[in-house]
């Protein structure tokens, strides 16, 4: 498979510093840097993913973030970049590949960032929208409802978006894939004037006793966004810059060790004297052979010279030696058969019976106890015949 780059000129955009910046990559913007479908007539619906990096690194800027949530849908650049970014250009490499035949497409995007003498609005208001994901909060539209609904209810002369911030970015869980549920964005907006009764309600007692039992808090002007927005209100956070005290954190002094901030490294100097390792190899290898070689003798005398019950088995064996000499000594020897087996007179007349074997036998043979057969032929009982 051939893999082709095509390149793009450069784009240039120029966001304000404090203002919310988006940007669309637009899938069929490189549509058309990628061959068409073999049958011609079909649409051409290609799976193209984006990556974006600053150039020169592996990563964006950390102000800026990027989404895309199927290789279908058009890829998000968005953040808001500080007053420390103004004139730097930043350039952004996108890089669009076609799943399908495994082409790339690149150009790059100057983001010139500029001044504004607005940055920063003194008086800022996050919001918490439950109903939403960050793409689709970042759709010019929806942005644009949101911020008319705030207008209405704040009265501000100047009203600017300032950032928005996925809720999985905050620590949320993602939601279960039921009852179309959404992850939730948070929306951060200032404005030149204070806020406003509405905005402030949440700070009364009541609501805040609602809020900490977990409970909805009573907000008049609520109904001007439930139409498209739940807004969670116990969430919501009003700042005044004007009040805010700086903080400044001082670093504390370095220790001995440590290199100064922007001092250089300095390698020890060639003319070393030359060391002995002779007594370190003695400490980490010889001796610790030595110590394992003898408790390796003190184990083997253990197990084969001091071993408990020697005695015994050798006892054990002369009897096993002794009781199979009896045995075949038993086979081969011939003995009377025992009187106390033998029937010694008939039950009926009294005679003696003799015995009905030869006195050479193996008694290793022969049973105990007569079978009945020779029992019958050795014992003849007289039957009486009937008279006449």
């Amino acid at each position: 498979v051939t893999i082709l780059s095509r390149s793009h000129a450069d784009r240039n955009v120029y966001p304000s510093a404090g203002v919310l910046f988006v940007h669309v990559l637009e899938r069929e913007y490189f549509k058309g840097e990628f061959p068409p479908y073999p049958k011609s007539g079909d649409a051409s619906n290609d799976p193209i993913t984006f990556n974006t990096n600053l150039m020169g690194y592996p990563d964006r800027p950390g102000w800026l973030r990027y989404i895309q949530r199927t290789p279908h849908s058009d890829g998000v650049l968005y953040g808001s970049p500080t007053a420390e970014h103004v004139g730097k250009p930043t350039v952004i490499e996108i890089t669009a590949y076609n799943r399908r035949t495994f082409e790339t497409a690149r150009h790059n995007l100057v983001i010139n960032i500029m001044g504004t003498e607005e940055f920063p609005l003194p008086y800022q208001a996050e919001f918490y929208i439950k109903n939403m994901n960050v793409e689709e909060m970042l759709a010019s539209e929806v942005l644009g409802d949101f911020l008319g609904a705030v207008k209405n209810v704040w009265q501000p002369e100047r009203l600017n978006a300032i950032n928005i911030t996925s809720a999985l970015d905050r620590g949320g869980r993602v939601p279960l894939p039921i009852n179309n549920l959404k992850e939730g964005v948070y929306v951060m907006v200032g404005a030149d004037v204070p806020f406003s009764s509405c905005l402030r309600e949440v700070e009364s007692p009541h609501n805040q006793l609602r809020c900490s039992q977990e409970m909805e808090p009573v907000i008049s002007c609520d109904k001007k966004f439930r139409a498209q927005f739940h807004i969670d209100w116990c969430k919501i956070s009003l700042v005044d810059i004007n009040k805010v005290v700086p903080v400044y954190i001082t670093r504390p002094e370095p220790g001995t060790g440590i290199l100064p901030e922007f001092g250089d490294y300095k390698p020890p100097s060639e003319s070393l004297k030359g060391r002995d390792y002779f007594s370190d190899f003695l400490i980490t290898l010889a001796v610790p052979s030595a110590v394992a070689l003898v408790l390796f003798f003190i184990l083997g005398y253990t197990m084969c010279c001091r071993r408990e019950g020697v005695i015994q088995l050798v006892h054990h064996s002369s009897i096993q030696k002794s009781s199979k000499e009896l045995r075949s000594m038993s086979k081969n020897r011939e003995i009377s058969w025992p009187l106390s087996t033998l029937p010694v007179f008939n039950p009926v007349s009294g005679e003696v019976v003799p015995p009905i074997h030869p006195d050479n036998y193996e008694t290793t043979s022969m049973p105990l106890m007569q079978t009945q057969t020779n029992l019958q032929n050795q014992i003849t009982i007289p039957q009486q015949r009937p008279s006449g």
